[in-house]
């Protein structure tokens, strides 16, 4: 099992908001499970939680991970393809965010464009690496700083935007014909409070 796979298809991603296959997939991230077993958790009866995992295998967010035999009847054990999923823009192609429309540094819409490009992309990327079984070379940086005052806050902002331009300048070969492009996203936002998940709502379909 992924710890995180991306969703592309605009269909399965409409799969995977569906209130009780987002249950589903969420016991099956845990561990294998049959139908029968499932629908003692979730509280729905066997024939329709075999008929969410027989969709949600369709669209490859669930695979069979075993048979076992009880009584007259094989049971089949799913379990989730990933831990976690994330939905590409792509699945929403016709309006997926453009962060080349515009370009605002101070804007947190086009941090969020941004953010949405990052998920594309790469996204598409760890699809194509998997296709070719090759490893994907990427790099990520997160940490946390609390700023004492607001003037703090925008001398960090100058001294690395002066930090990252001059590193570009140095390393950047554009006339390299054995090269690679490469993208670089650097964010800066207030950090977000977690906040408890709430329970998910049980729609008999």
């Amino acid at each position: 099992m992924l710890d995180v796979t991306v969703i592309e298809d605009a269909e399965a991603a409409a799969v995977s908001l569906d209130p009780v296959r987002a249950r589903l997939l969420a016991e099956l991230a845990a561990g294998p499970a049959s139908a029968a077993m499932l629908a003692g958790k979730v509280g729905l009866p066997r024939q329709k939680v075999n008929y969410h995992l027989k969709t949600l295998e369709r669209h490859g967010l669930v695979e069979l991970a075993g048979e076992r035999r009880k009584g007259n009847v094989t049971e089949r054990l799913m379990r989730a393809t990933a831990a976690s999923y994330v939905i590409s823009p792509v699945a929403l192609a016709a309006v997926q965010p453009d962060p080349d429309r515009f370009r605002d540094q101070l804007s947190a819409r086009w941090l969020l464009a941004l953010g949405a490009r990052l998920v594309r992309d790469v996204g598409s990327l760890i699809t194509g690496a998997t296709k070719a079984r090759k490893r994907l070379a990427t790099y990520a940086l997160d940490g946390e700083v609390r700023f004492a005052s607001a003037a703090d806050r925008a001398a960090f902002v100058q001294e690395l935007t002066a930090g990252v331009s001059a590193l570009v300048r140095k390393y950047d070969a554009p006339d390299a014909e054995e090269g690679r492009d490469h993208r670089i996203v650097v964010a800066l936002h207030p950090t977000v409070k977690d906040q408890p998940t709430p329970p998910t709502p049980l729609v008999e379909k």
